[in-house]
């Protein structure tokens, strides 16, 4: 069966149940783990667990109105750690950071929502990085922006700009090649289909759909990447096929999962000439309004049209 890489990845659903965690202070329950990521069977959702537990970010506790639940051992230190300065602008600074989640906040939001002075404020960050419970990050939308979040989360795509940016700067060169690459595996499989199903046209057009995880795993296999690419990644790419009209998308559910499958067309512009269309001669032709049959202007007699069709 195919699932999606960012369901099936362990990473990913350790951050999630993380992230879970530190939205619910008081802890979660299997139950709540199973509504929340639904595409995460037993057995993966319980490795994720232990290990989390076995590298101590977990504590597992009994609670009389959910039974056992997880909750982020972190929590205990971080009481521990703003309680130990009394410091009531930290606990305050603190649960606005941590609302905001894996998108962070921004400095001057902050200062809004808390009414802390600037230069307070300031303090009061730097005191909490210091005890690494929050971080900031550089935000890809904005220059010398910085938003501020929880120390162990990983930062939303938004902030970083996910798999194509590097620091700040976008990896065209990088999006290029993959872009090339996805392609040449489209028209492959179009071809080999192609000649399998010589006579058969419609095999010949739903055998070279690909599914986005194929392609995925068709990268990864290359060893161009230096990321681990998820599939949502490579469909940004395979998407900016379609829309250059290179390759064309279609969707299989297979037991309620939306999968996305693609295959290479033949693109009605050339990228090197353009359209036949464009270049046919009447388009530009200042003598179009004269131009008809029995007229000593026809097209029968052009010599651009001539042209044009011999070429």
């Amino acid at each position: 069966m195919e699932e999606s890489s960012k369901a099936s990845d362990p990473t990913n659903a350790e951050q999630r149940i993380l992230e879970l965690c530190a939205q619910n202070p008081d802890g979660v329950s299997d139950t709540m783990l199973q509504q929340d990521m639904p595409q995460i069977n037993a057995q993966q959702r319980l490795a994720a667990l232990n290990r989390l537990l076995s590298l101590g970010k977990l504590d597992l506790l009994k609670s009389p109105q959910l039974g056992i639940v997880y909750r982020l051992k972190d929590n205990l230190d971080i009481n521990s750690a703003l309680s130990s300065t009394g410091d009531v602008d930290e606990k305050l600074v603190f649960s606005i950071i941590k609302e905001s989640g894996n998108k962070g906040i921004w400095i001057r939001d902050i200062s809004i929502k808390t009414n802390v002075k600037s230069t307070a404020l300031n303090k009061t960050l730097k005191s909490l990085e210091t005890k690494k419970l929050i971080k900031s990050v550089q935000s890809v939308n904005a220059n010398k922006k910085k938003v501020y979040m929880l120390y162990d989360l990983e930062p939303d795509r938004s902030i970083t700009g996910g798999a194509w940016y590097s620091g700040k700067e976008f990896e065209s060169e990088f999006v290029e090649i993959l872009n090339e690459q996805c392609y040449h595996f489209l028209v492959q499989r179009k071809e080999q289909m192609d000649e399998k199903f010589a006579n058969d046209p419609v095999m010949r057009k739903t055998s070279s759909f690909v599914s986005s995880k194929e392609i995925r795993d068709y990268i990864k296999n290359l060893g161009i990447s230096r990321v681990d690419l998820s599939t949502e990644d490579i469909e940004t790419i395979l998407n900016t096929l379609v829309f250059d009209g290179k390759c064309e998308r279609s969707v299989m559910t297979k037991q309620n999962e939306q999968i996305g499958l693609y295959r290479a067309v033949n693109s009605v512009l050339d990228p090197k000439k353009g359209s036949n269309l464009i270049r046919l001669p009447c388009g530009i032709c200042p003598l179009i309004d004269n131009c008809y049959i029995d007229s000593i202007i026809n097209p029968q007699q052009c010599v651009y049209m001539k042209e044009w069709l011999d070429f």
